[in-house]
Order: C-alpha cells, then structure tokens, then sequence
C-alpha cells in the first residue's frame, strides 16, 4: 500500500498581492482533501459513491474572487466566535465590549473580518499512514472588538478515508471562543443538483428556535418531537424545505438555520449527524465533541456565485453541518460555556467519515 501524501501548490493571489496556497492530502487508500490557506478552509473532498467512483462532494466557489465576497465561508474556518451574538454586545466584568456586527446589526461568524478572511500560516504533519496539515493563525487583542490576544491551529488530517479537524486555541485573556468548519456538502457530487433528495438524521433531542434575526428565543432548548426539527430518524430534505407552514422554516427563509443541541458527550468524538444521498449511495457520518450543530440548508443561495464546476450554486445547493457551541452564548449563562480563561486550552475535534450506504 502506498504512503500517505501531503503537498502543497499555489493557489492563486489576493488582490493586495498575498500569495493563497493549496495543501493536497492524500491517504494510502486514496481519499484526497484540498485544504486552502485562505481562511484554512476545506476546498475538496472526494469520496466514491456505491460503484467506486470517487467526486468532489464539497460545495467551492470557481474564484478567489468569490471566496472573497458572496462565498466567504464555503469551506472556511469560522471564528472568533462561530454564529451569531446579538447586537455584537459582549458582557465582561468591565462591562460590556461592542464587537464588529456584519449581519442586521450582529455579529455573524467573528465579524466583518473573522477568521474566514485571513491567510494562515501552514505546515505539513502528515506520515506515512495519515495524510495532514496544521493552520495556525494569531488574533491581536481587540481584533473585531474581542478581548485580549489568541493563538489558534487548525489541524486537518485524512486517514483511512476519513477527514478529522483539530482545533487548539489559547488566550492571554479571558474571551469566549467558538471554532467550526463551514463546508457547504453535496454528496451527489458539489456540481449537480440540490440537497432535496438527501437524508438527514440527527442525535438530537431538542433545537433552539429563533427570532426574526436568527438570534435564539429565550428559554431552554425545546423538544424536536412533533416538529420538522425532529431528525432522530432519517428526514428526506425535500420535505422540509417544501414546508411553507413552519413558522420556524419561514424564519429562517425556507429551510434550516438552526442549531440542535445534540446529546451529551464525553470527552471524545460522538456521532451527531448522518447525511445520505440514496441516489449515490454516499454517506457521510459526522462526529464531533462539540455540544451543538447548526444545519443550514443553503436558503440564501440564488445562483451568484458559481461553483468550482461552472455551475451557478441555486438555492438549496447544499448543506453546512457545523459543529459548534450555540449562538449567543456568551450572553446566555444558561448555555455551555464559550469562554476561555488565561493558561487554559481550548480543544474540539469533528470528524467527517464517508461511507457507503447498503
């Protein structure tokens, strides 16, 4: 069996002459993941379907140009704080901090510049058995508005065909942190169709439904059973998104955008989520040691930004699975907690195993 691989090219250049590099991991039984330095984020994937053919089931725009402005979060590293805080008002002993808002008057995704924005540092930390690359990145104190300094790596490795995401995060003072990865899937292949004809299946109980801005209600999670959150056994997509009577699906503009809070966890990856796609036959099992998932089903997309096929990416195109604490909960001490302390670690680890169905 052949050794692992892990190489890296260049991708492209950014308009103020930064250089964007391309990492190529590859495994000994040949599942291969892109991984661009641009916003560390996830540029391929490619997985066989049930005859053994592998395609990219990762949703990537055709441009840098894109990446830069309607598809800045395909793929990427999300952070400071993944989703949203209301108002950008963040409470702290000296009282409360205004973060950069960029989304009706919230913060979204660490900002008007998160983590998606910037170019990472890379290094190879693959072996003969996996293949890998570690992302590192500093945020100065202040960045977006955040408290004090934060040192963050990101660590990619594929390994008997499986994609793992690493994360490492420490501060020098005390700020809330929540990392995730926002790869839109497709596992028809990211250049045909929609997700309509997928599975979803959550391990979830309850979801936290939200306002007018996306921002949670007040109160604990609620219980799935009875709604169309209820994802505890397979739910054909389609069935959802042609829902014009939730007013939670209403809300969030046709579909979900939304976050379950996914039952308790140990110390290591759980399962969460199971996506399938009867068509191909593809699966995909995501794993994390995150407390929440956020599922967003492309709502916003109306066909702007074209895909690295040449496709214009309609509405529904695909699907975020990103794994995460909840929004807002810097502000909701009824939440987990997001905040990181001086001399403390932060760490989370999702896993994304491809499969076959049978």
């Amino acid at each position: 069996m052949p050794a692992a691989t892990t190489s890296c090219s260049v991708f492209g250049t950014l308009p103020d002459g930064r250089t964007v590099h391309r990492w190529s991991l590859i495994d000994p039984i040949g599942t291969r993941a892109e991984i661009l330095t641009l916003g560390a984020a996830l540029h391929a994937f490619h997985v066989p379907d049930r005859h053994g053919e592998p395609a990219d089931v990762v949703l990537s725009p055709g441009s840098l140009a894109d990446r830069l402005a309607g598809a800045r979060y395909f793929g990427a590293t999300v952070g400071r704080y993944a989703n949203r805080i209301a108002r950008g008002r963040l409470p702290t002993p000296a009282g409360h901090r205004q973060l950069s808002t960029n989304e009706r008057g919230n913060t979204l995704h660490g900002g008007t510049e998160g983590f998606d924005a910037r170019v990472w540092q890379a290094r190879p930390v693959g072996t003969a058995e996996r293949a890998g690359v570690e992302l590192t990145l500093t945020s100065p104190a202040d960045d977006q508005g955040f408290p004090g300094a934060l040192q963050v790596a990101v660590r990619y490795t594929v390994h008997e065909g499986a994609l793992s995401i690493d994360y490492r995060a420490t501060c020098d003072v005390r700020t809330p942190v929540s990392l995730t990865n926002h790869t839109y899937w497709n596992l028809a292949g990211g250049t045909h169709d929609t997700v309509h004809e997928h599975e979803l299946y959550l391990a979830a109980d309850h979801y936290l439904p939200v306002d007018a801005e996306l921002i949670p209600l007040p109160g604990p999670p609620r219980p799935v059973a009875g709604t169309p959150f209820d994802l505890t056994a397979p739910r054909r997509l389609a069935g959802v998104l042609d829902d014009v009577d939730d007013g939670q699906l209403r809300t969030a503009g046709g579909g979900y955008d939304h976050n379950w809070a996914l039952r308790p966890r140990g110390g290591e990856p759980e399962p969460a989520a199971v996506l399938r796609h009867p068509g191909t036959g593809r699966v995909l099992e995501c794993l994390t040691t995150e407390p929440g998932i956020q599922v967003y089903t492309a709502n916003g997309f109306d066909g702007a930004v074209t895909g690295a096929g040449g496709r214009p990416l309609p509405r529904y195109a695909g699907v975020a699975l990103e794994t995460q604490h909840f929004p807002d909960s810097p502000r909701r001490p009824d939440y987990p907690t997001t905040w990181l302390e001086p001399g403390r670690v932060h760490r989370s680890t999702t896993i994304y195993r491809p499969g076959v169905m049978t």
